[in-house]
């Protein structure tokens, strides 16, 4: 007989997005697998009026489950924070208690401006994400060679392991102008790299993956096709590691490896992990 998982309810209360408290929540929540967390987002959560509904809802939930639902909240104004403390849960306060502490060791009050992180639209820094962003859409997969120079990092690997989606996610969560470019059976011939490339070279970071996961990924996309042959895949990913160990270009394998950790990986490789809030 297979036991049930134990379920637990979990609110993600903020008064803006909630995406700060929903990525923390996720990251503490998964440490504990033999459990089955259920997820109800409340966003916006900027009044009192919408705190006693919240408050309200996360009352009814208690009762339904017979347990105090798990409350992660990024909540800046203390009356509607005690709200939904004043709730049957385990209220737990992302900010106040860091907020607090920071205000005595700065010696200074925070601004406590409501969902402040998400609101710079006219900012320095959100205005650098966007034009990462799309410097990463036009210099994907090599389509658009122009303006490599303003690249900070330019990925290279086979095709389907990974390049697209982590070039994204340097520019929407770090405004790391990434582009990323194929390596194709051409270059592995000529057995160097895209000439387009070579005054770049400092730039590079190289990607692979396991040939029997990448066949995966291109049966998705082409399937029973020589393209996704495990015999190909074999071929362009052993040709492609040679190149990168030849040219002495960084790389890793993307296999095992969330976009979270790939990422963190060549930011502090290229030596791009400096940040500035």
């Amino acid at each position: 007989m297979v036991d049930s998982p134990i379920e637990r309810t979990v609110f993600i209360v903020s008064d803006s997005t909630g995406i700060t408290a929903e990525t923390f929540s996720h990251a503490v929540l998964s440490q504990f697998e033999q459990i089955q967390f259920e997820a109800v987002r409340l966003p916006f959560i900027d009044s009192i009026e919408k705190a006693d509904a919240a408050a309200q809802r996360i009352e009814q939930k208690a009762l339904e489950d017979a347990l105090p639902p798990l409350v992660f909240s990024t909540l800046v104004d203390p009356e509607i924070s005690g709200r939904i403390q004043g709730a049957s849960c385990i209220f737990l306060d992302l900010f106040g208690e860091f907020v607090l502490h920071l205000e005595h060791t700065l010696g200074m009050k925070s601004n406590r401006s409501v969902g402040r992180s998400h609101t710079n639209g006219l900012s320095k820094q959100y205005n650098s994400r966007i034009e990462a962003i799309n410097f990463s859409l036009a210099h994907d997969d090599g389509q658009y060679v122009q303006g490599l120079e303003q690249a900070d990092v330019i990925l290279v690997g086979v095709s389907r392991c990974g390049k697209t989606p982590t070039s994204l996610y340097l520019a929407m969560q770090y405004a790391v102008k990434a582009a990323n470019y194929p390596l194709i059976p051409e270059d592995f011939d000529r057995g160097a790299l895209p000439h387009t490339l070579l005054p770049f070279r400092r730039k590079l970071f190289g990607l692979s993956i396991q040939p029997e996961r990448l066949s995966e990924v291109r049966n998705e996309r082409r399937p029973n096709s020589t393209y996704a042959s495990l015999r190909q895949c074999r071929g362009e990913v052993a040709d492609a590691e040679r190149l990168m160990r030849m040219e002495n270009i960084p790389w890793l394998s993307t296999t095992t490896r969330s976009i979270e950790e790939i990422s963190t990986k060549i930011l502090d490789e290229v030596g791009l992990d400096r940040l500035t809030y």
